[in-house]
């Protein structure tokens, strides 16, 4: 089975299954062996997120002797699920898929306030800075970051990839209003390396570095050339990109919600 899984991470350790249990995973795994009925339920996910990330469509397969319907395990799994974790679609798959390994591509979206007032009602939500921007600038440096790069100097130290080379796809940078929406989409990303993306172009944005900056930075393949890691707070996983013979969905409602 395939589900599609929302979330908002501001109360969880991450994705990733940890011992204090306070994960999304350990949340979803929970919530699947008490619906089934089963001691145990392992899922697998398109891709992993840290503590504070948002997912909007966090796609898990995994395997189970049980034939239920599409309904059943949504609504019944989500009976056992935290207000804050929800899935949004289940569909049964072939055993050649696998929902990291199936993937084309990620999609993420960081959302922005641009305010000289600190967020109250979506604090945890978005990203605060409080200086104004500049689009043209933004998104010229964005430019330089598109194609297959070594995307050393936006790597955590941390980070367990086994290449640092990715190919990004797109960058799209839009505003409305006091909010900025940057998304992403890459063949796969490295630790941290949005985060640190979105330190330099807001160094630009609010001109403390130039535009040619950025290709300096890419250019160097260290992670002491870059910004500082940004807030995790506007950051969301919009899920993975599969071919259409997967035959599954591309958006959840929540995309229609994110500013």
């Amino acid at each position: 089975m395939a589900l599609g899984v929302s979330y908002n991470g501001g109360a969880f350790e991450g994705w990733q299954s940890q011992l204090s249990g306070r994960t999304v995973q350990d949340q979803l795994e929970r919530a699947l062996a008490l619906f089934s009925a089963l001691d145990k339920v392992t899922t697998l996910c398109a891709g992993r997120t840290d503590s504070g990330v948002h997912g909007l469509m966090q796609v898990v397969h995994f395997d189970t002797p049980l034939q239920r319907t599409e309904i059943a395990w949504m609504r019944g799994t989500n009976r056992y699920l935290p207000d804050t974790v929800a899935v949004q679609w289940a569909r049964p798959v072939p055993r050649a898929f696998h929902a990291r390994g199936s993937a084309r591509s990620r999609r993420y979206a960081y959302v922005l306030l641009a305010s000289p007032v600190r967020p109250s009602v979506d604090t945890g939500q978005v990203g605060w800075v409080f200086r104004p921007l500049d689009l043209h600038a933004m998104r010229a440096a964005a430019e330089m970051l598109v194609g297959e790069h070594d995307f050393t100097s936006f790597r955590a130290s941390s980070c367990q990839a086994l290449s640092p080379v990715k190919q990004m796809l797109k960058v799209n940078i839009h505003q409305r209003g006091a909010y900025w929406r940057f998304e992403f989409e890459a063949s796969a990303f490295l630790h941290h390396m949005i985060r640190n993306i979105m330190g330099c172009l807001i160094a630009i944005g609010t001109g403390s570095q130039p535009v040619g900056w950025m290709a300096e930075v890419l250019a160097a393949r260290s992670r002491d050339a870059a910004a500082p890691t940004f807030s995790p707070n506007g950051l969301y996983f919009l899920g993975p990109v599969y071919d259409p013979q997967w035959n599954l969905p591309t958006e959840t409602p929540a995309f229609d919600w994110l500013p």
